[in-house]
């Protein structure tokens, strides 16, 4: 900076100094002028507000307070009504504590104070005198006479008080106002000061300042609008001069920020089409090859190589490896690179950060540690393997990012080029960061809908197995068990002879556990069925009441070996529904038999039949062990059964209420279980009556 440039500058900062000093005490000075008079006003204006008014105020209030027992007293002298008397007596105590607030604010007088507090005290004696002399009598009226004499001369004091004190605010007034003219007047001078200061200031620091300013201003406002390209011209004072350096520094600093968001939303672009693209389809090596493809173009990089973990490997192979002048290579070419070793990774994934690495050339041509390297890459260096697979792929540098979820990686994502003049910035690695967490996000899922996928294969091939063996073995139990039951009816006709009563008892056991096992069989079967879907209703009409009276006579002899004592109620017309006989005496016989079942002797097992909105309704209710209410939802389930039956050694098999609930859902219909422990079940199912909207088709 030139010799003149350095005195103009110096002779800016001089003057400006000077002004500023000099309106900085002008100020001082306003400002105490200004405080000196408003402390006056405010002391003036608390001696009104906190005195003189409150002491206007009292005064007024002990008149009014006068006024109500004179008023009180004469009511009462002309009407002899003892209510006046007391109102009197309260305007007395009133006056005695306004008359002591007014003396309180030490406004007025002290004498003339005492003098209206003597002529109302004096009022007030003779009002006594008024109170205990008989209304209407000649010392009544005496008595009023001097009252009314006594009371004109206490509100010519208490009116001339008042006059005092309007004379007292109005002084008051005067005085603040003359503080406020003074006050006025020092602060009108001091400014008058203040702007011929300011004025000699800026007269001669414009020429210095102004010029050089209005063309920074200028440049701004170009950049503001858009013109990139302007730049201020450094001219003029060495602080002007400074500003418009940075004015320029910031406008080249603002080119290079708007390159690099520029890139940034181009490259953006690109990821989020390629994270569109992995998300496409739930397969491992689609993800893996529109990943390898879409990070290389987005980053330009020469070399893409995706890493994913081996079940129980040692390493981390290669599963796809693009090139940017071949594509993705061959699978026989893509296995003769070496794998990475599975420290690197699982290091480099706890660190949670990318890895750059750069003039690989010099830690391929020998052993040597990386410094920053994770795992044994950073103490020992690159295996001699994966150096020769960089050395022929002449790579010079490299972003490695693991990829993974929760605490272990399921491999890495590197990008790779192979020439140092195109260095990585930290744009691309920013991006490339991005783009591998949704590349191991994508892989994570389809490696997890993969197993899945497998699994479920496995669990349907394992169900169906499961089904065709119960489906099998039911069939293959049924022919035996019928020549079983066959041979026992054979032997009770006694066709082969006669049978002591001890052999008939045996032959009961045997038949009536056959009967249990052939039961068993038939839940196989439709349980087989449902599953397969082979499971179908024949409907037709058919009356429920007649179901009901069936059902009841067959269980009969077991409820009456059970000491339980069985009910029914249907009403007197047809409840016909269009359903499947069987399937639904197969309801009957299950519910009642499980409430036979789960009733102690001397029980009662209930049936019911009736309609209720257009469906029937059918409930099967026991004073039974009941069911946990806890346990009352998986009811339904397959071979579920409560705790308290198993408990208490039951026998059942958990398929009963499977069957109704398919069955009853199978004509349209809903099932409901109510139950207590300790204190019964009952079972309620709705089905359509026939003819009505809610008739089910045949499943």
């Amino acid at each position: 900076m030139s010799g003149a440039s350095r005195r103009a500058g110096g002779r800016v900062a001089y003057r400006l100094g000077f002004a500023f000093g000099l309106l900085t005490l002008l100020i001082a000075l306003c400002g105490a002028s200004a405080l000196i008079g408003a402390l006056v006003l405010e002391s003036q204006r608390d001696r009104i507000v906190d005195r003189v008014h409150p002491a206007e105020d009292d005064n007024v209030r002990l008149l009014n307070a006068g006024v109500s027992a004179q008023r009180s007293m004469r009511g009462y002298l002309v009407t002899g009504d003892r209510s006046e008397l007391a109102a009197f007596r309260g305007a007395q105590q009133a006056i005695a504590s306004i008359t002591a607030e007014v003396r309180a604010h030490d406004v007025l007088d002290g004498d003339d104070l005492a003098t209206q507090q003597r002529q109302i005290e004096a009022y007030l004696r003779v009002a006594d005198e008024q109170a205990n002399s008989i209304p209407g009598s000649a010392r009544a009226i005496e008595l009023t006479r001097e009252a009314s004499r006594r009371f004109n001369t206490f509100e010519v004091t208490n009116a001339r008080l008042n006059d005092q004190m309007s004379e007292e605010e109005k002084r008051l007034d005067d005085r603040a106002e003359t503080a406020i003219r003074v006050g006025i007047a020092g602060l009108g001078a001091a400014l008058v000061a203040a702007l011929t200061a300011a004025v000699y200031t800026s007269v001669h620091a414009t020429r210095a300042l102004t010029g050089p300013l209005r063309r920074t201003e200028w440049t701004l406002g170009r950049l503001t609008a858009g013109d990139h390209a302007a730049r201020a011209e450094v001219t003029g004072p060495e602080e002007i001069r400074a500003v418009a350096r940075s004015v320029n520094l910031l406008a080249d600093e603002g080119d290079r920020l708007r390159a690099v968001e520029q890139e940034r939303q181009r490259l953006s672009m690109g990821a989020r089409e390629t994270g569109i693209r992995i998300r496409d389809r739930l397969e491992v090596g689609y993800v893996l090859d529109a990943a390898c493809n879409g990070i290389g173009e987005v980053l330009a990089a020469d070399y893409v190589f995706i890493l994913l973990a081996e079940d129980g490997g040692s390493g981390f192979p290669l599963a796809r490896v693009w090139s940017a002048e071949r594509g993705l290579l061959p699978d026989e070419e893509r296995r003769r690179i070496p794998t990475f070793p599975a420290d690197v990774v699982r290091e480099h994934y706890r660190r949670g950060t990318p890895w750059l690495v750069t003039d690989l050339p010099q830690y391929v041509s020998e052993t040597r540690p990386v410094p920053g390297a994770p795992g044994s890459f950073g103490k020992t260096g690159i295996p001699a393997e994966n150096r020769a697979a960089a050395a022929a792929l002449g790579l010079d540098s490299a972003v490695i990012i693991p990829i993974g979820m929760g605490e272990e990686p399921i491999g890495a994502v590197s990008v790779a080029r192979t020439s140092a003049d195109r260095p990585w910035r930290p744009v691309d690695i920013e991006i490339a960061e991005s783009m591998a967490g949704g590349i191991g996000r994508a892989l994570h899922t389809a490696l997890l809908y993969e197993k899945e996928s497998g699994l479920v294969d496995k669990l349907r091939a394992l169900d169906k197995a499961k089904s065709d063996f119960l489906s099998t073995v039911s069939h293959e139990l049924r022919t035996p068990l019928t020549s079983i039951v066959g041979y026992i009816e054979l032997l009770k006709d006694e066709d082969t002879g006669p049978l002591s009563p001890s052999q008939l008892r045996m032959l009961e056991v045997v038949d009536r556990n056959a009967n249990r096992l052939r039961a068993l069989i038939e839940d196989l079967l439709t349980l087989s069925r449902i599953e397969s879907g082979a499971f179908i209703s024949q409907k037709a009409p058919i009356d429920l009441r007649q179901l009901v009276a069936s059902a009841a006579d067959a269980i009969e002899p077991a409820a009456e070996a059970a000491s339980v004592r069985l009910e029914t109620r249907c009403p007197e017309q047809p409840l016909v529904l269009e359903a499947d006989g069987e399937q639904l005496d197969r309801v009957l016989m299950n519910l009642l038999s499980n409430a036979v079942k789960f009733t102690r002797a001397g029980g009662t097992v209930s049936v019911r039949a009736d309609v209720q909105d257009g469906e029937a309704v059918l409930s099967v209710s026991d004073t039974g062990i009941g069911i946990p209410a806890a346990e009352q939802e998986k009811l339904f389930q397959r071979f579920f059964r409560a705790s308290n039956a198993t408990e208490q050694a039951i026998p059942g098999t958990g398929l009963g209420l499977t069957i109704v609930h398919t069955i009853v859902a199978n004509h349209g219909g809903r099932t409901q279980v109510r139950s207590e422990e300790g204190r019964g079940t009952t079972i309620t199912t709705w089905l359509p009556l026939a003819g009505t909207d809610g008739t089910a088709d045949s499943a």
